[in-house]
């Protein structure tokens, strides 16, 4: 409120990114009625009138005997089910999916916030915005459902008959994109022969099939995952297995491309005292003045032109310029900061030797990203 000097009363709509809605025009006129639910004092939730058994989403159980406009008030959130329990709550009526959408005034929320969960009411009501963001790490770990909406008596659903997709797993993925004369999605070097009802999605290597029916085949950078369609949420299993196993542990911890705001990294190659990575620089952009104890780095410039600012014998910051083909060194513990100043992303392929060589090898001195 006091970054936007907007007052309590003011209604606030929370989505997630991940989903599929059509058609728009009716999604909108379901935000106005939740607005208005919501001006009232209402904590709206938006519920999705089921089209099949899904056991992949969570549900909301309605009140049918007491509703609110075109709202009803909840009974019960029900968490994601097995095919016989989502098979009832089809038949039963009373029973939407999840969306994961709610609509609220910012005076209900956060009185809500103070009867249910006042370690994130203090935390908003005694600090500013600035430093509710700069110690987010202190929030309480728990969404909404948990927090207040399986608490509180506010809570509303609104049922929407539109298409809906959160694109949570493979299957649903599958569902929304465009298929072929034999119901396959084929994304990427992909030859199939009598194959059928698949999602192939490939990534650098050509993928062949053959007799194969109803399976979901996914091929990463670093993993190859083949299942049944239908098993697509039982992705969650095998993460978990990884996690447990210190050898694949670092599967689930960082991807192979990872984004920062200055661009990104892809991890190319890693042995035990060395890593290679792919780095991109969007125009203008910079990487924080930083220093390695443990690992020097080598890079090649594939793309661009890089200006670098390197640290001497004598501890004064230089400045370089390297163009496509060419490289420079940097030594360990040796302060360094690598920036585009063209037009064009700059793209570098970096070799790190050292005795360690993770991310979290990082002295920052300057960041205009504030890490």
């Amino acid at each position: 409120m006091d970054k936007l000097g907007v007052s309590k009363e003011e209604v606030l709509f929370i989505s997630p990114s991940d989903h599929i809605i059509s058609p728009d025009d009716r999604f909108v006129e379901y935000i106005k009625k939740a607005e208005e639910l919501a001006k009232k004092g209402y904590i709206v939730t938006f519920g999705i009138n089921p089209t099949k058994p899904e056991t992949g989403y969570g549900y909301i159980e309605a009140s049918t005997n007491n509703k609110i406009n075109s709202a009803y008030k909840v009974k019960q959130f029900h968490e994601k089910p097995d095919l016989e329990t989502a098979q009832k709550y089809i038949y039963s009526g009373r029973f939407y999916w999840n969306s994961g959408m709610f609509a609220f005034s910012i005076k209900t929320i956060l009185e809500e916030f103070r009867k249910h969960i006042p370690e994130i009411y203090n935390q908003i009501e005694t600090k500013t915005f600035e430093e509710v963001i700069m110690n987010f790490d202190d929030m309480p770990d728990i969404s909404i459902d948990y927090a207040v909406m399986e608490k509180t008596n506010k809570a509303v659903v609104l049922p929407m008959n539109i298409t809906w997709s959160d694109v949570g797993s493979w299957d649903s993925i599958y569902e929304v994109l465009e298929k072929d004369e034999n119901q396959n999605v084929k994304i990427g070097n992909v030859l199939d022969v009598n194959t059928k009802g698949t999602l192939i999605f490939g990534n650098k290597r050509l993928i062949s099939t053959i007799g194969l029916e109803d399976l979901i085949i996914v091929e990463t950078d670093d993993v190859l995952l083949i299942a049944k369609k239908g098993e697509g949420q039982k992705v969650k299993e095998i993460v978990n297995k990884l996690k447990e196993n210190e050898k694949t542990k670092s599967l689930t911890e960082v991807h192979t491309t990872v984004y920062r705001p200055w661009g990104s990294y892809t991890e190319l190659e890693k042995g035990e005292r060395y890593r290679i990575k792919r780095i991109t620089v969007k125009p203008g952009e910079a990487l924080s003045l930083q220093m390695h104890y443990h690992r020097s780095e080598h890079w090649v410039v594939i793309k661009g032109t890089a200006k670098v600012i390197l640290e001497d014998e004598t501890g004064e910051l230089k400045e370089y310029f390297v163009h496509e083909n060419e490289s420079i060194y940097v030594p360990k513990s040796t302060k360094h900061r690598l920036i585009n100043p063209g037009k064009i992303p700059l793209e570098i392929i970096e070799v790190q030797v050292g005795e360690y060589v993770e991310e979290y090898d990082i002295i920052r001195f300057e960041d205009i990203y504030n890490r």
